[in-house]
């Protein structure tokens, strides 16, 4: 089948329909959210299950049908699973000698348990009837096949044990299933998880996530059985919600859970999320767009006349920059930014410091690289001067610091003031560059690749040693030769320190250039632009101001990604996926520039092809 509709020309287009897949189109999701929904009675028999699940202690010895015992374990290896990996393996136990084993083990454990708790306590946990692995026709364990490496499966890497709650995830659909059937499940965890390994003969790297009772019930409680023996009961459900945050006067709950219990081990404490600044001169009260501008984006794209994001990495910075600026964008200015540093004075570079001077004059002139590819892309250029040695470069706008630079291994770059007043005024040129459409961000400075990786350094945590790179033309001399400078910037000034203050990050081991480039990010963001990096210097510089607002990230495109070593990693702190990867060791925005003339084609393509809507 296939949708179609009238466009203004009066054509009739048919929207290709997938004949695998989703065949729904955003224009039914649209008209219709609610439409994949179960019907009442669905919902009310699902209801009656989840809240009739119990932990079933008691067992009929009758046995339970193959059939049914698959159709339980059909229903975990449905579940849910990170990186559709499936770490989950099903061993079904009917071997008497191994349940006989199993419930010594959890007696065992039962008794060491017991002794942990007070008296009272310990007589009533001993007073539970816990034989549902004697009592039960069978057992099944579900084993987690850990030994694919975290960094193998998607979702693993950072939650390293999304493994297991994938494992858990599975049994409950295994419980929800049981119980419908009118079977009962047990969850029995009181053993020692090596020992159960070793009964299993699981190889190493296989986890088992307990034992599992299942047969026909002997009993039929209306409530849990824990809450009916008053070991414990279930809170109300406003005790479990809580508001964007975990609250600061939250009660703390008892001793896992159980007075009389000892304590658990101390957790690591969380890693300390920067709290927002209002005093920082990159502050601002921008917002993200909304989710319906965000939809909204993505359903224009999904009526064209092409399969959805067949246009791939273009197709998804094009959902961003239409979810903020519309489709209507025709051009855009790229904003080029220079300035000198006396770090020059450290042997950091191997060009002299007066190749700057010479690249801005070009570029005065409309023949620097940067500016000639703005300009086949169809944008206008604005050169600002925010500190290169020598009389100011007449006809370029004038942003330099007014107080002392220093050399970062000596003193800090320039003053908190200069720092302030450069990110103004870079706030206001990017409202003003706004005006046009994309905003393109470049920059132009000898030794300003080793200021990068110093900023890298602070607003990242990465070493001076994953910081450095080839630069403009660095052999493996100078390459180590500026790891050893930063490591002396960072002898002078902690870069712990400047990582929740980037302002000051700016001004202790950055320059003029990043202080306006970072302001111009946030100028064009409050504008309501789409702005476009560069290389590693102009994205450390919107870092700078994402850091302060993670609003703005949602306003950025990664252009490119350099052959700078640490560019990737400033990109993966700003979330960004690089445009174009064309290995440019070009700055002045020739790579921001090329990636602008991909976004505003892909642009050109959303309003001209043919829609389905």
């Amino acid at each position: 089948m296939s949708a179609h509709t009238t466009e203004p020309s009066g054509h009739i287009w048919r929207r290709p329909v997938p004949l695998i897949g989703d065949a729904t189109s955003s224009a039914e999701r649209d008209d219709d959210v609610t439409g994949w929904a179960f019907d009442d009675a669905t919902r009310a028999a699902l209801d009656r299950v989840i809240g009739a699940r119990r932990d079933i202690r008691r067992y009929r010895p009758d046995d339970v049908a193959d059939e049914l015992v698959r159709a339980v374990i059909e229903a975990g290896h449905g579940g849910p699973s990170v990186g559709q990996s499936q770490p989950w393996r099903f061993i079904v136990v009917r071997d008497r000698r191994t349940r006989e084993r199993a419930a010594l083990m959890a007696d065992r454990e039962r008794l060491r348990q017991a002794d942990g708790l007070t008296p009272e306590r310990k007589s009533r946990l001993l007073d539970l009837q816990l034989e549902g692995i004697r009592e039960a026709p069978l057992g099944i364990v579900v084993a987690c096949d850990r030994r694919t490496p975290a960094s193998g499966v998607l979702g693993r890497n950072t939650f390293h044990d999304a493994d297991l709650w994938s494992c858990a995830a599975a049994i409950e659909n295994m419980w929800l299933t049981a119980r419908a059937a009118g079977l009962g499940m047990g969850w029995v965890t009181l053993m020692r998880p090596t020992e159960l390994a070793g009964l299993l003969h699981l190889p190493a790297g296989v986890e088992t996530l307990g034992w599992l009772c299942l047969g026909w019930p002997d009993e039929r409680p209306p409530f849990p059985g824990l809450e009916r023996r008053a070991w414990s009961h279930k809170l109300p459900l406003d005790e479990v919600i809580m508001a964007d945050r975990w609250p600061e006067n939250a009660p703390q709950p008892p001793v896992s859970g159980l007075p009389g219990a000892a304590p658990a081990p101390e957790a690591a404490p969380p890693a300390a999320v920067p709290e927002p600044d209002p005093s920082s001169p990159l502050w601002s009260e921008i917002a993200a767009p909304d989710q319906r501008h965000v939809v909204a984006a993505r359903d224009r794209a999904d009526d064209l006349l092409t399969p959805p994001g067949s246009l791939g990495k273009l197709d998804q910075a094009l959902d961003r920059m239409v979810a903020v600026t519309g489709e209507d964008v025709t051009g855009g200015t790229l904003v080029l930014v220079a300035a000198d540093h006396p770090i020059v004075e450290h042997r950091v570079s191997a060009f002299d410091q007066s190749v700057t001077r010479e690249v801005m004059d070009a570029a005065a002139a409309g023949r620097a690289v940067g500016v000639v590819a703005a300009a086949g892309a169809g944008l206008d250029t604005i050169l600002v001067d925010a500190g290169v040695v020598g009389e100011p470069l007449a006809g370029v706008e004038q942003l330099r610091p007014a107080g002392p630079r220093g050399d970062l291994v000596t003193a800090p770059a320039m003053t908190g003031e200069d720092t302030a007043r450069l990110i103004a005024a870079g706030r206001e040129l990017g409202r003003r560059a706004a005006a046009r459409g994309l905003v393109v961000l470049g920059e132009i400075g000898v030794a300003n690749t080793t200021i990068a990786s110093a900023l890298a350094c602070a607003l990242t945590g990465i070493s001076p040693e994953q910081a450095v790179g080839i630069g403009a033309g660095s052999d493996a001399a100078m390459i180590d030769h500026k790891a050893e400078v930063l490591r002396a910037v960072f002898g002078r000034v902690d870069p712990q320190a400047l990582r929740t203050d980037p302002a000051s990050a700016l001004a202790e081991v950055g320059g003029p250039e990043f202080a306006v480039l970072a302001g111009v990010t946030v100028g064009a963001a409050e504008a309501g632009a789409m702005v476009v990096l560069d290389g590693l210097a102009t994205s450390v510089a919107a870092l700078a101001a994402v850091e302060v607002n993670p609003a703005v990230q949602s306003y950025l495109v990664a252009g490119q990604v350099s052959r700078e070593s640490c560019h990737q990693a400033v990109l993966t702190e700003l979330g960004l996926e690089p445009l174009l990867d064309l290995r440019l060791r070009a700055g002045e925005g020739v790579g921001a520039s090329l990636a602008a003339q991909h976004l505003l084609t892909g642009l050109a393509v959303r309003r001209g092809a043919g829609r389905t809507r």
